[in-house]
């Protein structure tokens, strides 16, 4: 068997293939040390000397070696002796996207785990008889989603699950079903003092490319929104995260905790969070800055369950939108040749009902608005699952000269654009920025981007940092204007911020930006967010509906959606530095 499939959206659903890469391979040792770590044995040593590090799934775990070319013997080999090692748990194959090419292989990680939802009305014990039939386990049930469970398989099922899950979608009663499998995540941050806010001088320079924040908090500074910052964790101990109430409901849904402080090297989701909501007392202001704060650790892989319980967390705890700067991984913004930039990333099932059900049922059923950073591949957001989904505002990058970021990238999914740093690209004629990036919030002391002791990277102290920016950036920024926005007016439907922030938007760079009879750009979306005029729609709406009830949110509209979702890319359709997306600056 050298290739399996997978089914999004029930037996009628899409099909994705995956084949098996004859280059990589997945371990886990015992005692959950990393291979240079372990105590293996001299054959496993040796085997293991043409292998590279890829990726390491550390939730899982587990990492992902590969050879410099494809070699299925050679892959086998080395398969077999790990096996045999009495410090590694298991050594198995890994799969990779059926249409990649060789050099673009995105390592595709399964576990022995499986997400199913069976019809409404079935009893429990006809759940359990259902599944025990197929040696399943029920892990834990998911009280968001009908009769929905994360199961387990036996032990050893390797790639069968995949089978099993065919077979179960094959029972009436079987809605979704699909194996967890799970790919790198990455963060879409790209590498100034504030003048994303509001026009300032910056190096001698007059920056007016600014979203009207500073001119909306004459009406509203965010107070009772609350905006969840989903990412890799967040320094809650910042100076400008401080106050009674400024930090609500924090989680770590990869290690099942209420601490969402970041591990060893995530500093991007502090930054991310100083641009949404840092308070503005010392030396940053985010957009919404008297917003509470909800920190939701995500350090699982893109696809994990945990994935799915980050939303469900986030709109069971009063999360009013949602900030997600991250995804699938991007090609090579510079490289047009990339065959990155042309690999579909799918969303899985487990994830979209997880979405959809925040973007219902949040807000006591108005719906929690849901921002995605559009990605820093320069390529298109169509591909990205994550980002172009219905319920979705994919969120893209504008520079300081109120023009498209050279990385961000583009599509009918872009529903609107923010302003954050840039890159030059003197092969395409696209000049340097005038400013270093956005400047906000960085992990306190030298841990974060900036490690303090000079000017160049921030402030001196190293609790700063000038060159946040990607589309990581702008999605925060988006996030922040829709809780200005509910600040005043917080029965607006879901739908309804979706009308007015478009209605809110700038069209910038008309001759470049090649908008259609509807108004809609390919990378500016409806245009770059106005804060202000965001706001004043939102109060203009209040009084308009002033003892009517609100819309409601946008369930019924999410199957259609869908469906043309599905037709526009042949499948259902993920950000900051100087890398695409993971560092900043």
């Amino acid at each position: 068997m050298n290739e399996v499939s997978v089914r999004y959206g029930g037996r009628s659903g899409t099909v994705y293939r995956l084949r098996i890469s004859d280059a990589l391979l997945v371990v886990r040792t015992k005692s959950r040390l990393s291979l240079p770590e372990a105590p293996l044995a001299g054959p496993s040593r040796q085997t293991l000397g043409d292998f590279r590090p890829v990726v390491a799934f550390s939730e899982h775990g587990v990492e992902v070696v590969g050879l410099p070319r494809a070699d299925e013997s050679r892959r086998d080999v080395a398969r077999k002796t790990l096996k045999e090692d009495a410090a590694v748990e298991f050594a198995g194959r890994v799969l990779v996207d059926a249409e990649s090419p060789a050099r673009a292989e995105t390592p595709v990680v399964y576990t022995e785990n499986l997400f199913v939802q069976l019809a409404p009305g079935i009893k429990q014990s006809a759940v359990t008889r259902l599944l025990g039939k197929h040696d399943l386990t029920i892990k834990r049930s998911l009280p968001w989603l009908s009769n929905a469970f994360f199961v387990g398989a036996p032990q050893g099922s390797g790639l069968a699950v995949f089978e099993l899950a065919d077979r179960l979608l094959d029972i009436p009663e079987v809605l979704l079903c699909h194996p967890e499998i799970v790919r790198q995540r990455q963060t879409r941050a790209a590498s100034a003092e504030q003048w994303h806010l509001k026009a300032v001088t910056v190096r001698g320079r007059r920056i007016t490319a600014h979203a009207n924040v500073a001119a909306a908090w004459r009406l509203t500074q965010g107070k009772g929104s609350t905006i969840a910052i989903i990412d890799d964790g967040v320094d809650v101990a910042h100076e400008e995260f401080a106050g009674k109430g400024k930090v609500v409901a924090a989680r770590d849904v990869t290690q099942d905790s209420d601490d969402p402080k970041p591990g060893r090297g995530d500093n991007h989701g502090t930054a991310c969070a100083g641009v949404a909501c840092a308070n503005g007392k010392k030396r940053a202001s985010g957009v919404a800055p008297q917003a509470r704060l909800m920190p939701v650790r995500l350090a699982s892989a893109l696809g994990s369950m945990d994935e799915a319980d980050a939303f469900v967390w986030a709109a069971d705890h009063g999360a009013d939108v949602i900030s997600c700067s991250w995804g699938p991984v991007d090609g090579a913004w510079f490289d047009p040749r990339d065959p990155q930039h042309r690999v579909l990333s799918p969303l899985p099932d487990s994830t979209r009902v997880a979405i959809e059900y925040a973007a219902t049922k949040g807000r006591k059923g108005r719906g929690c608005i849901v921002c995605f950073a559009a990605g820093n591949g320069n390529e298109s957001v169509d591909l990205d699952g994550y980002a172009s989904h219905p319920a979705v505002i994919a969120v893209a990058a504008c520079n300081d000269t109120s023009r498209r970021a050279v990385y961000s990238d583009f599509g009918k999914a872009v529903f609107c654009a923010f302003p954050s740093g840039d890159f030059a690209n003197p092969k395409s004629g696209h000049p340097a920025p005038l400013t270093p990036g956005i400047w906000t919030t960085d992990r306190t002391g030298n841990a974060g981007y900036n490690p303090g002791g000079g000017v160049q990277r921030g402030d001196l102290a190293g609790d700063y940092t000038n060159s946040f920016g990607g589309t990581s950036s702008a999605c925060p920024g988006v996030a922040g204007v829709v809780a200005l926005m509910l600040a005043r007016n917080p029965s607006l439907g879901a739908t309804e911020v979706r009308d007015l922030l478009r209605s809110s938007c700038d069209r910038i760079d008309e001759v470049g930006g090649d908008y259609d009879p509807d108004g809609h750009s390919p990378f500016y979306g409806f245009g770059r967010v106005n804060a202000q005029r965001a706001v004043k729609l939102a109060i203009a709406a209040r009084r308009r509906n002033l003892g009517r009830k609100p819309k409601p949110g946008p369930a019924k509209a999410l199957s259609k959606a869908r469906g043309k979702a599905v037709a526009r890319t042949g499948k259902p359709r993920r950000t900051s530095g100087a890398s695409p997306r993971k560092t900043s600056g």
